[in-house]
């Protein structure tokens, strides 16, 4: 979902922090503070975390700032975007291989919870192919008008954008067989109301595919509030009625685990 103001000063969407050890660190940390500054010094000078909360909240409550303990951390603005497609990402987060742990495969439905410009959509679609659905969730129409870009020069039909909001991400119920949050679900502003939305969207046996970055690795270069553990992942997701059914713990970065809900 999109840049905060850690971005402009000189981290990343995600609070990035370059450790000096390579070029590429450096490179994408200054390219992702380009990218903002492209936009026009008056949107550098603004609050991108305020302003996305007031237009996704204005028919909600009110925005929280914890839950179960854990700081909730400020969405990311479509501005940041450039950062989700940035060339060191399969590098750094090992992309491919997150999607072969996904086990997907053609016809299935799926959900990209929080799609950002598409990154992983584009790929979700080409997995599941043309008699296979991917809903693309996000609660910025910006972010949605770049996936559609990225939608049409790609060529593939078979992926809904939905503009959601906080509370609700406007899914169908009982229709899909994964949904997918990468790095997103740490923003959610009222995650009970979230977790119950995609109870009701999984169909009977169908599962949720959450990528989070590790807090417990001191070495992931991510801000800790962009950070989970596993303890506070199962915590929050017990408590919604989910249970973890298998976890991948090859990625370079991120925690990836699944649930399901319990009836």
């Amino acid at each position: 979902m999109a840049c905060k103001r850690s971005a402009v000063r000189g981290g990343s969407p995600h609070g990035f922090r370059p450790h000096g050890r390579t070029k590429a660190h450096v490179f994408c940390a200054l390219a992702c503070l380009l990218g903002v500054l492209g936009a026009g010094l008056a949107a550098v000078r603004a609050d991108p975390p305020a302003v996305v909360s007031r237009l996704a909240t204005r028919e909600g409550p009110a925005r929280p700032t914890h839950y179960l303990g854990r700081p909730i951390a400020a969405t990311m603005h479509y501005e940041g975007a450039p950062w989700l497609v940035r060339e060191s990402r399969q590098r750094e987060e090992d992309c491919q291989r997150l999607l072969t742990e996904l086990r997907l495969r053609p016809g299935q439905a799926v959900c990209d919870l929080g799609c950002g410009n598409g990154f992983y959509t584009l790929e979700l679609a080409r997995r599941v192919g043309p008699r296979g659905k991917v809903y693309a969730v996000d609660i910025q129409p910006e972010m949605l008008e770049l996936l559609r870009k990225r939608m049409a020069a790609a060529r593939l039909s078979n992926v809904v954008p939905v503009l959601g909001t906080e509370t609700d991400p406007k899914l169908p119920a009982a229709s899909f067989d994964l949904v997918l949050l990468v790095d997103v679900y740490h923003e959610f502003s009222h995650p009970e109301a979230m977790l119950a939305a995609i109870r009701r969207a999984l169909r009977p046996g169908g599962q949720v595919a959450l990528a989070e970055f590790r807090a417990e690795d001191p070495h992931v270069p991510i801000q800790p509030v962009h950070k989970m553990s596993k303890a506070q992942i199962l915590k929050e997701f017990t408590a919604n009625r989910f249970r973890l059914v298998r976890q991948f713990d090859g990625l370079p970065w991120q925690h990836l685990m699944f649930f399901e809900a319990v009836e």
